[in-house]
C-alpha cells in the first residue's frame, strides 16, 4: 500500500468538510498542493467530487485525526493494513462413473435409517441435490428400481461426525416445532 490514500481528491473534500485538521496537514496527507485543499474549502476545485470518508476505508484512524486536530506541526499518517486474502476456491472433482451411482445409493440409505434428516440435509451430506432426494423419497427417481442402500461413510461421501451432528440438528428443529405448536395450542385455548 503506497503513502497515499486511494481517492485523494476525495478524501481531502472529507477531511476538509469533517475534520478540524489544517489545509496544510491534509494536502500533505492526500499528495496535493496547499492551494488546492483551500480551493476544495471554498467550493472552487473538485465541486462534483464525492467525499470519501478515509476512516471507513480504513486508511485513517480517528485517533490519528484528533492527534492532528489539536498539533499542527503533525502529520496524517496512513493506516496500515494487513489484507489476508488466501482463499481457496473449491474446484469440482470429476466423478467417475462407478461411483456416481454412490450418491443416489447414500442419499436413500440416509432416507431409510435417519427419517428425521431434511431433504436438504442429506443431499447437503451425500453432495447431491434436494430435488434428488425428494425423487429417491418419493420413489420417484429415474433409477429408483435399482437403487441400493449404501453407507454414505463406506463411499467416502461423508464422516460419521458429519451425519451425526445433522441428526442433532434435524431433532433439534423437531423440537422447536413441537414447542412452537404447543404454544399456538395454549393461544387457541386461552
Amino acid at each position: 500500500m503506497s503513502d497515499r490514500p486511494l481517492m485523494p481528491k476525495a478524501t481531502a473534500v472529507w477531511l476538509v468538510e469533517n475534520t478540524k485538521i489544517s489545509f496544510k496537514q491534509i494536502a500533505d496527507f492526500c499528495n496535493l498542493h496547499e492551494l488546492e485543499v483551500k480551493g476544495i474549502a471554498d467550493g472552487d476545485v473538485a465541486k462534483g467530487i464525492k467525499a470519501y470518508n478515509p476512516i471507513l476505508a480504513g486508511q485513517l484512524t480517528r485517533e490519528e485525526i484528533e492527534e492532528c486536530s489539536k498539533d499542527d506541526a503533525r502529520t496524517l499518517t496512513m493506516k496500515k493494513k494487513n489484507l489476508d486474502i488466501s482463499f481457496e476456491k473449491k474446484s469440482k472433482k470429476y466423478i467417475p462413473l462407478s461411483k456416481r451411482q454412490d450418491r443416489p445409493e447414500a442419499a436413500l440409505w440416509l432416507l431409510k435409517n435417519y427419517s428425521t434428516l431434511s431433504d436438504g440435509q442429506i443431499g447437503k451430506l451425500v453432495g447431491s441435490t434436494k430435488n434428488t432426494v425428494t425423487l429417491i423419497r418419493n420413489k420417484n427417481y429415474w433409477n429408483s428400481s435399482n437403487l441400493q442402500a449404501k453407507d454414505p461413510v463406506v463411499s467416502s461421501l461423508c464422516t460419521q461426525a458429519d451425519i451425526k451432528s445433522a441428526v442433532e440438528k434435524a431433532e433439534r428443529k423437531i423440537k422447536r416445532k413441537k414447542k412452537m405448536m404447543e404454544k399456538e395450542k395454549q393461544k387457541v385455548k386461552s
